[in-house]
């Protein structure tokens, strides 16, 4: 249900900035992409707050599986995110493809003035990070990296606690737990794990999969300042399950007054 309502605000968000929608004042979405395992969520959002007038994936079984699973015909799937704009005219698109193509994706939209959500993290390096913002800006679209611990109520509240209400005084120390048992052991679709599991095209393991979720909190607590410093450690606890990337991080920011300590496991 969270990660639904997530998607919700995100996409509300998104058509804010396009500025329309259909008749029936459902948000027409484009999918960039199914080998994420979250566009489950967006998918069961269709026909409710949103109208999916296409989908971009390459992977005809795959496709073929989850037009099936949700009940929409195979029209709406196309091999590339190019041919799915031109021939549907989203208003916004989200990208539940590789961490590594959601700058290719954003080259897509940007210059056709489609708004973009991709799943977190927003990319794979700073470079790509640097030329996705670039993008947005040239083009006045809206780019938004979809985290769902930015809509947690009780994150809001820990917030509200700490700078409107002022009750526990300065902030000194963050301390972010995020993880589960393992994405093979919580039983992924293979074609999410084979890329999620390669750190070429996710960027690292679990120190990316779960460690931004303490940057994106830590960078909201503190308020948009930047760390002076950043330490990492990360290890293979499971490297016969894991053998190229890290399945255990602790990420260390230092502030000028605090410190942020990121546990993904």
């Amino acid at each position: 249900m969270i990660r639904r309502l997530v998607l919700l605000f995100s996409v509300c968000i998104l058509a804010q900035a396009a500025g329309a929608q259909t008749t029936s004042g459902k948000v027409r979405v484009g999918v960039a992409g199914l080998v994420h395992s979250h566009v489950h969520q967006i998918l069961g959002l269709n026909g409710k707050s949103i109208e999916i007038v296409g989908i971009a994936e390459p992977n005809r079984e795959l496709a073929e599986r989850f037009m099936k699973q949700y009940k929409l015909p195979m029209s709406l799937v196309y091999n590339t995110t190019a041919e799915m704009i031109d021939k549907t005219k989203p208003e916004a698109v989200t990208d539940f493809g590789r961490i590594v193509d959601h700058l290719q994706t954003v080259k897509v939209c940007a210059p056709r003035g489609i708004h973009v959500m991709v799943e977190k993290p927003l990319a794979t390096s700073y470079a790509d990070a640097k030329e996705m913002a670039a993008l947005a800006r040239k083009h006045n679209v809206q780019l938004l990296t979809n985290y769902e611990t930015t809509w947690y109520t009780s994150n809001h509240h820990a917030y509200g606690i700490t700078h409107r209400d002022k009750a526990i005084g300065d902030v000194r120390k963050i301390v972010v737990h995020d993880g589960h048992q393992g994405p093979k052991e919580i039983g992924v679709m293979p074609e999410f794990l084979v890329w999620l599991t390669d750190p070429a095209t996710n960027g690292a393991g679990a120190l990316f999969d779960f460690g931004c979720y303490g940057a994106n909190l830590s960078t909201w607590l503190m308020r948009g300042q930047r760390p002076t410093s950043v330490l990492a450690v990360t290890q293979q606890i499971k490297p016969d399950i894991y053998p190229r990337v890290d399945d255990e991080a602790t990420i260390i920011l230092t502030y000028p007054t605090a410190q942020a300590v990121i546990q993904a496991s």
